[in-house]
């Protein structure tokens, strides 16, 4: 088995293409909400990720193969006045799940973030996505809180 993970260019055809055929796989998936992406999305994603300075993505390849998508946006800590990398999605295809393709791509993540200066990686999962919460816990990720008689921090969103 010859894996490669690699920061993804939105520029290059062959990466943008695999960037939508995954992403639109996990969004049909149950963890990714069970619908599949929109026509404008899968048109428009690659190049919507290429004008956001702050975006990127990870592949990684599985003999020659997309197995698995990281996107990633640098966001700002405050409380420390350092950038920060939130992970965004984590994408393993279905045929690729249990070779460690998502913890080597959290590596190159983690080691793109070094690089650029970042204080730490930030990233929201399902209670109920067991499986993904092990492969955050393999990789050093634990739940956020700051006095444990408050609680873990909770993800909200309002649609607009």
């Amino acid at each position: 088995m010859s894996t490669s993970c690699f920061q993804a260019d939105y520029h290059d055809p062959d990466h943008a293409s695999a960037i939508v055929r995954l992403l639109d796989a996990y969004a049909q998936d149950p963890m990714g909400g069970g619908e599949p992406l929109s026509e404008e999305v899968k048109l428009t994603l690659a190049g919507k990720l290429a004008a956001l300075p702050h975006a990127f993505s990870v592949l990684c390849y599985v003999d020659g193969q997309p197995a698995g998508l990281v996107n990633c946006f640098e966001g700002f800590s405050s409380f420390v006045a350092s950038p920060l990398v939130n992970i965004h999605d984590v994408v393993v295809s279905p045929a690729f799940r249990g070779l460690g393709v998502s913890q080597l791509m959290l590596a190159e993540v983690e080691r793109i973030a070094i690089e650029r200066g970042c204080c730490k990686l930030t990233l929201e999962v399902l209670e109920g996505n067991r499986v993904a919460q092990g492969a955050y816990e393999k990789c050093g990720f634990s739940g956020y809180q700051l006095d444990p008689a408050m609680g873990h921090a909770m993800f909200w969103q309002k649609s607009l």
